[in-house]
C-alpha cells in the first residue's frame, strides 16, 4: 500500500496533467455539435473493426467444431445417397434389390491423426479402433473419393494402407468407356496414380472419371478415384497407359469415413465354399 500511494505523490503532476485533459476532451465533446458528432463517429468506425477482429478470431477458433459437424453431416448423406443408388441401380427396369443389400453400406466419421504420403508405401492412423466398430478389412473414403482399407486396429486407434502403397489394388471402372481395370500407384507422385489393363478398343479421354467398380466389397461402386489425366499407349500391350489425377489430396487429409459393408462376412463365406468345393 506504501509503495501505491508513493507512486501517486511521484506521479502526481502527470496523472493532474492526464485528468485536466480527458476533462477538457469531455467538455469540448459536449458543448460543440461538430466534435460531438465527430467523436461518436470515429468511435463507432473503431468499434465496428474491433467487433469484426473479435468476430473473426472466434469463428476462427471454432472452425475445428464447424469441421466436425460438416463431417458428421456427410456421413448422413453419403448413407442416405448410398441406400438410394444401391436400391436402384443401373440395371433392368424389373430388377429391385432387396432392403438387406441396399442398406448393406455403414459410414463412421474418424479423424485422421497421423498420414504419411513420402514413402514407397504409405499408411493413415484414425482415431476410431474396435471400440467404434472398426475392424481389419474396411474401407477408407474422403469427402472427395477414395482413401484405402483399414489394415490393422486396437480399441481406440486404427492403422490404414493408403491407396498411395506399392501393393494396393483398387478395382476402378472408367464412367463414360465403361470397361473395367485397376487402379495402382506407382510410388512417384502423391497426386497421381496409373489405371491398368484398359482395353485399346476402348475410347479414353482426358478428364474422363474413374471410380470403384462393382466387382469389389470393400467400397460401395462409384466412388470416385480420380479422372484421366493423360492417356497414352503402353508398349508392346493392347492397353492404354492412363494415368489418373486423385480425387483425394492426401497432403490435407483431416476427416475421413470408415465403410462398413454388413454382407462381406457373409459373401466371402459363400465364395470361400465354392473355392474348397472344387
Amino acid at each position: 500500500m506504501g509503495e501505491l500511494v508513493d507512486f501517486f505523490v511521484r506521479s502526481r503532476n502527470f496523472i493532474l496533467f492526464v485528468l485536466l485533459e480527458v476533462l477538457c476532451f469531455y467538455f469540448i465533446i459536449n458543448t460543440s455539435n461538430y466534435w460531438s458528432a465527430t467523436y461518436f463517429n470515429t468511435s463507432n468506425r473503431y468499434a465496428a473493426k474491433v467487433l469484426a477482429w473479435s468476430n473473426a478470431a472466434n469463428e476462427y477458433t471454432r472452425l475445428r467444431q464447424v469441421n466436425a459437424d460438416l463431417a458428421m453431416e456427410n456421413q448422413r448423406l453419403n448413407t442416405r445417397l448410398t441406400r438410394l443408388l444401391q436400391s436402384k441401380p443401373a440395371a433392368p427396369a424389373e430388377y429391385q434389390a432387396d432392403s438387406a443389400f441396399a442398406d448393406r453400406f455403414k459410414y463412421t466419421v474418424a479423424k485422421v491423426v497421423d498420414n504419411t504420403t513420402q514413402f514407397a508405401n504409405n499408411y493413415i492412423t484414425i482415431d476410431k479402433g474396435t471400440d467404434d466398430g472398426i475392424r481389419p478389412g474396411m474401407g477408407v473414403i474422403s469427402p472427395t473419393g477414395i482413401v484405402g482399407k483399414v489394415k490393422v486396429c486396437n480399441r481406440h486407434f486404427s492403422v490404414v494402407t493408403s491407396i498411395l502403397h506399392s501393393e494396393y489394388l483398387v478395382s476402378s471402372r472408367l464412367t463414360k468407356a465403361g470397361d473395367v481395370g485397376t487402379a495402382k500407384w506407382d510410388g512417384v507422385d502423391p497426386h497421381l496414380i496409373k489405371l491398368n489393363d484398359i482395353s485399346l478398343t476402348k475410347t479414353v479421354n482426358k478428364g474422363d472419371s474413374a471410380v470403384t467398380s462393382e466387382y469389389n466389397t470393400t467400397f460401395p461402386p462409384g466412388i470416385l478415384v480420380g479422372r484421366v489425366r493423360s492417356v497414352g499407349v503402353q508398349p508392346n500391350k493392347t492397353f492404354h497407359d492412363i494415368t489418373l489425377l486423385l480425387s483425394t489430396n492426401f497432403s490435407n487429409l483431416s476427416f475421413v469415413y470408415v465403410v462398413e459393408n454388413r454382407l462381406q462376412q457373409e459373401q466371402d463365406q459363400l465364395e470361400k465354399q465354392v473355392e474348397t468345393e472344387k
